[in-house]
């Protein structure tokens, strides 16, 4: 798609330091435009991820604070980051001071304590948004917009942090869109991302009548159609196909394995004639002695 734009998965600013950066940062040419998703809590660190990142050719930065697991809540950082506003407006100053790229953030319209308490007082905490929620949600927009960051892109959803699921964080009602179209109108000069609950073209493009711009996840990641059909394009599978053989050859000369590539493409087809024989081949082949990128123009064959 034209438009779009690539984020990578949460890499933390500490791993990015201390770990094999080289690894961590690598990313082909292809996948421009691409923005680096930091995670981390410490100012300094992410300021000197950032540059790092953009260093590496990163086209925006942008700091998770909208991330519910437990292994993120215990590090202190991701959603339960928008109870510290403070530290998240000083971490955007600090990045901001040290790249020349977009620093934009991922969030959530609120937080919710799962730890403790019944299920049915944590499910009308969810469901509630009343003046606080409001009130704390604005100033958090209003921290981190003074701190240099111009757009934010949310999860209309509250996070609960502690005992629920990454899964059940993506799944719980209800989306508030209401709230994303307050901040909008309250925050005229920003930009607003939708995030969650956008699963078909007609979803997307009524939220696009109304937002700057929208998030995908699991659907474009299960079902990469998806965006072509938001930009009303056909949807070429083989030359697609084509593209990722020259792509995963480039890999395969890096050192990549061919399975580690493989087993993404697996939803190219859903929808499709031959979809399972399609996942077949891709999934079995792609541990075969000698297998390389030709299993993908093979796999290409398979699309009517």
């Amino acid at each position: 798609a034209p438009q779009a734009l690539l984020y990578t998965e949460m890499v933390t600013a500490s791993a990015i330091l201390r770990g094999d950066r080289q690894r961590l940062l690598r990313f082909d040419p292809a996948e421009h435009p691409v923005a680096l998703q930091l995670g981390g809590n410490d100012p300094a660190q992410l300021a000197e991820a950032a540059r790092l990142g953009a260093q590496a050719g990163y086209d925006e930065i942008n700091l998770n604070c909208g991330c519910p697991s437990d292994k993120v809540r215990d590090g202190a950082f991701g959603a339960c980051l928008m109870r510290d506003p403070l530290r998240v407006a000083r971490s955007v100053a600090a990045m901001k001071a040290a790249v020349n790229v977009p620093v934009t953030v991922k969030m959530r319209i609120g937080t919710v304590d799962g730890s403790a308490g019944d299920r049915q007082r944590i499910a009308q905490q969810i469901e509630q948004f009343d003046a606080d929620d409001w009130a704390a949600l604005r100033d958090f927009i209003a921290g981190i917009a003074a701190a240099g960051c111009e757009v934010m892109i949310v999860h209309a959803r509250k996070a609960v942090l502690g005992g629920y699921s990454p899964k059940d964080n993506r799944e719980i009602p209800p989306l508030r869109y209401d709230v994303v179209q307050r901040l909008r109108a309250e925050f005229s000069a920003l930009r607003f991302v939708l995030n969650g609950g956008l699963r078909t073209a007609a979803q997307a493009r009524e939220a696009l009548s109304w937002c700057d711009g929208i998030m995908l996840g699991r659907e474009a990641y299960h079902r990469p159609q998806v965006l072509a059909e938001i930009a009303a394009a056909p949807f070429d599978i083989r030359a697609q196909l084509a593209r990722m053989a020259d792509y995963t050859e480039r890999e395969l000369r890096a050192g990549e394995r061919l399975s580690a590539i493989t087993r993404h493409m697996l939803g190219l087809m859903n929808g499709r004639p031959g979809a399972r024989e399609f996942r077949r081949l891709l999934s079995e082949g792609s541990r075969s002695p000698g297998a390389d990128a030709k299993l993908i123009l093979q796999a290409g064959q398979l699309a009517a």
